[in-house]
């Protein structure tokens, strides 16, 4: 008799050729987010060729993909994303050398990302089919991760909500199961509008939005002083006047706070609004307020994750060659200190270890970057997971990583990973009893509230 995932994992080793050829095309073609027009077809037509039937474009995001199989429940999600970074472009090669300097790279492993669940999917449809098993799978394409509002934006026009839960992978510097929380991000920017003037000849008939810009900041800053541990709030002054001898009749500066909880984010929120109103207030200009969206804080599944770090575990990683761990240990070089840090955090016998094998305890420690798939683990059940992709020392949002992820270092790590994921669904359909202890638990961490999209209803999707 044919063990649980043994014919996904054929189906993966079969596809691996062209999955990895699939993740390096979309390493070589970098796009911002909700640009993704080659990443996301890409992935529709090998969905499309596994028979799955694909709907592009949905969501009134042109490059937002969904792609079912099936019928029936449970229902599983899996998560893709494919957008690049700003400032990442990278050859591959271990030292810092931009493809084009300034432009778009993949410095998180999203080309990785949205392969390795597309492969996932696929590969847990072909035993599906060979073992008649019912329930039904669906892939989302989801763009504009890195500016945190792609899964927002989907949700608001209705995403997800069909799901009985959702898996979601990412590449990582360590292969381990989550418990943790990402905070989650609150994006506005606050305009002020004075009355320009002469700031030496007549600087009394001057109101300058610049000082309502600065006076902002300054009561932010001391408001850091009576918040939560757990928030976060940075600035960017991106509108400041155009000359120092013209007082500023506009400025405008651009926040994002972030908190472990959206009870929290709403409370700092309300009180920056306040700081805001009174710079206003104290230079006589007038506040703009433009909200633009942002994320939930992840909720953590224990019973997913509990699944996730079983299949992990059951699954046998391929060794790293000897060519892969002298690349990662060049670039490692060129953070020495990060390196080290990093293998001892790993818990790695080997002092000498320059990418990650084995599998790491679940993850319990609250994490401060935020991602969008929070939002969809408000709706259904959802975990977030990583394996290896690049050198230990490597952190993230960095030329470091986008060295490591068109190479056969983070294609060996997106395979496992998609067995990891196709092991993970294959248990969930088979054994429902999981996914209705993942649905109680969800249930009991909503204790009662629902998702309420940070999308703002007046706010545009990108187009």
């Amino acid at each position: 008799m044919m063990m649980l995932g043994e014919k996904a994992f054929a189906s993966i080793e079969e596809l691996s050729g062209q999955l990895c050829a699939m993740s390096r095309k979309i390493w070589e073609n970098p796009e911002g987010p909700y640009q993704e027009k080659i990443a996301s077809d890409t992935c529709a037509a090998f969905l499309e060729a596994e028979g799955f039937q694909v709907e592009r474009g949905c969501f009134g995001l042109p490059t937002a993909l969904r792609a079912q199989w099936g019928s029936g429940h449970p229902v599983i999600g899996f998560l893709g994303e494919y957008d690049a970074l700003p400032g990442q472009s990278q050859k591959d090669v271990p030292y810092q050398e931009p493809e084009v300097p300034g432009a778009y790279g993949h410095g998180c492993g999203h080309n990785l990302l949205a392969v390795g669940m597309a492969g996932s999917a696929a590969a847990i449809k072909r035993e599906m089919e060979e073992q008649k098993l019912s329930g039904t799978l669906v892939f989302y394409g989801c763009p504009a991760e890195e500016v945190l509002t792609g899964k927002g934006f989907m949700a608001r026009a209705g995403a997800f909500r069909e799901l009985d839960c959702a898996l979601a992978w990412h590449p990582g510097r360590y292969t381990r199961a989550s418990y943790s929380v990402c905070t989650g991000v609150n994006s506005v920017k606050y305009h002020f509008t004075g009355k320009t003037a002469h700031a030496a000849c007549d600087p009394e008939k001057g109101r300058s939005a610049l000082d309502a810009v600065e006076l902002m900041n300054v009561g932010i800053n001391y408001l850091r002083e009576h918040v939560p541990m757990d928030v976060r709030m940075h600035y960017v002054v991106t509108d400041g006047g155009s000359a120092p001898n013209i007082v500023p009749d506009h400025a405008t500066v651009w926040y994002y706070d972030r908190a472990l909880t959206r009870e929290t984010m709403k409370m700092v929120e309300e009180r920056m609004l306040k700081v805001a109103q009174g710079a206003a207030w104290m230079t006589e200009t007038e506040l703009t307020v433009e909200r633009l969206g942002g994320c939930y804080p992840t909720l953590p599944n224990h019973q997913l994750a509990d699944l996730i770090d079983e299949c992990m575990r059951a699954i046998p990683q391929e060794p790293w060659t000897e060519e892969e761990i002298a690349y990662a240990r060049k670039i490692n070089e060129t953070v020495p200190d990060l390196w080290k840090e990093s293998v001892r955090f790993s818990g790695a016998k080997d002092p000498d270890t320059q990418l990650h094998s084995g599998v790491m305890t679940i993850d319990e420690a609250d994490d401060y970057g935020s991602t969008d798939v929070g939002d969809v683990g408000h709706i259904v059940p959802t975990t977030f997971y990583k394996t290896a992709c690049y050198s230990i020392g490597a952190p993230g949002h960095s030329w470091l990583v986008a060295a490591c992820l068109g190479r056969s270092i983070g294609q060996k790590g997106m395979l496992y990973g998609s067995k990891v994921t196709a092991l993970a669904g294959l248990r969930l359909l088979t054994e429902p009893e999981r996914v209705l202890k993942a649905q109680d638990e969800f249930r009991e961490s909503m204790q009662g509230r629902t998702y309420e999209c940070m999308m703002p209803d007046d706010l545009p999707a990108p187009v």
